[in-house]
């Protein structure tokens, strides 16, 4: 347990570590001597490691939510001033993103929750009423079930112009999905909820009319990133949300400011991800390909996935935590 005392003797160099965040932020770096500049390294890796001791003792909620805020600020200033390159791109996509996502999993964790609690609902009310999917899907597609046909086949006609068509449409959703989180994540649930009907309508839909294999063998292989990315983007709304709604010891402002950055590099990492999963579902989900192929290759997909956002985050956090001792 997290002692008074304790916390009293580590209370000025949080004061400090405040102090001269708060003269970066009014008149730049440039403000900070040689010394402090050293001395403001120092303290944001000492504040992150009471960090992490005050989160093990539950008594200290208040002191572990203003530290990670005062955390939060200090990469943000220190980070923000970096001159972007290619070097500096790769360092974040392969070392900083995987603890990013990590960091901010619980976000993740209650967007996917939504979006399964939609497909959930979309599957009940479908199985109870097949002509649901006659209110609920567009009348194409419905269409294309009643005659057992897949609704794709226009898209193997036109791949390169399908695959720039299909990456907007994936960027517009996530961005919305984060965007939305300033309507205090109402419209951030929204979105996630209804896309999640929209798969459990259509996955029953096309299973009353046996056409699940060619639904779960066309979606599963840029699905399993496409999917994951709009569930990271809808935490990066949530965290938004989250940010606006309780904002703590900070200013609603402060705390906007922090929330917005933490939301923002959440999202910048589903990027890549959509490029992939949109090059995959114009080329390959809807090709002739087997099926047992398809679910093969997503399930490579996923595996990867699951190693780059878990397998690289461990990794760094073990090289960090060897360099400190």
């Amino acid at each position: 347990m997290i002692s008074v005392s304790w916390i009293r003797k580590r209370q000025p160099y949080w004061e400090k570590l405040e102090s001269l965040l708060e003269r970066v932020k009014k008149q730049g770096f440039h403000a900070l001597s040689r010394s402090e500049l050293r001395e403001l390294g120092l303290l944001y890796r000492q504040t992150a490691t009471d960090l992490s001791a005050v989160r093990g003792d539950p008594a200290s909620l208040q002191q572990s939510r203003y530290l990670n805020q005062l955390l939060g600020r200090a990469h943000n200033a220190i980070y923000s001033g970096q001159k972007k390159s290619v070097g500096g791109i790769w360092q974040f996509y392969t070392r900083e993103y995987p603890s990013i996502f990590r960091r901010f999993l619980p976000y993740t964790a209650a967007a996917t929750a939504i979006f399964l609690l939609g497909a959930i609902a979309g599957s009940l009310l479908t199985i109870s009423d097949p002509d649901y999917m006659r209110e609920f899907l567009p009348s194409n597609i419905v269409s294309s079930i009643e005659h057992h046909e897949m609704w794709t086949h226009s898209v193997v006609a036109v791949k390169p112009q399908a695959s720039s068509a299909i990456m907007t449409n994936n960027l517009s959703v996530s961005f919305m999905a984060f965007a939305a989180g300033i309507t205090a994540g109402l419209g951030t649930l929204y979105l996630l909820f209804f896309n999640g009907m929209m798969i459990g309508v259509i996955g029953v839909a096309c299973g009353l009319s046996g056409m699940s294999i060619s639904l779960w063998s066309f979606v599963a292989p840029h699905g399993v990133l496409e999917l994951p990315a709009i569930f990271i983007a809808g935490g990066a709304g949530l965290r938004l949300a989250q940010a606006l709604l309780f904002p703590g010891i900070l200013s609603r402002r402060d705390s906007l400011a922090t929330g917005g950055t933490d939301a923002v590099r959440l999202l910048v990492g589903v990027i890549p991800m959509l490029i992939v999963a949109g090059t995959i579902e114009a080329f390959f989900s809807p090709s002739s390909t087997p099926a047992h192929w398809k679910f093969m290759a997503a399930a490579a997909l996923f595996t990867l996935l699951i190693a780059y956002l878990w397998g690289m985050s461990r990794s760094n956090q073990a090289a960090v935590t060897t360099k400190a001792i």
